[in-house]
């Protein structure tokens, strides 16, 4: 399992259209991936379930993988995560 933290830098926080944007990219991949929030974790492949966490700005929060395609998931992730300004 591969695992990564992030610090949302958006003004705006993880709001419904950077939550799909990271759907869309996670839904790409084959791997589990979980989205880890103030200890909820939910699919990063729901949009509902990103929306239910409330993302704010300056919040930490973690994406986790498991699976053949897990690296390849968290580096794409993280590159649609510092192209759009959201989290670094």
């Amino acid at each position: 399992m591969a695992e990564k933290q992030f610090k949302v830098i958006a003004d705006t926080g993880i709001h419904a259209r950077p939550a799909t944007l990271l759907v869309q990219t996670a839904s790409k991949f084959d791997a589990e991936i979980n989205l880890e929030y103030k200890g909820k974790k939910v699919n990063l492949k729901s949009i509902m379930g990103v929306m239910s966490l409330g993302i704010g700005k300056g919040a930490d929060f973690a994406i986790s993988a498991e699976g053949s395609d897990a690296e390849s998931a968290l580096t794409s992730l993280e590159e649609t995560l510092r192209k759009e300004g959201l989290a670094e």
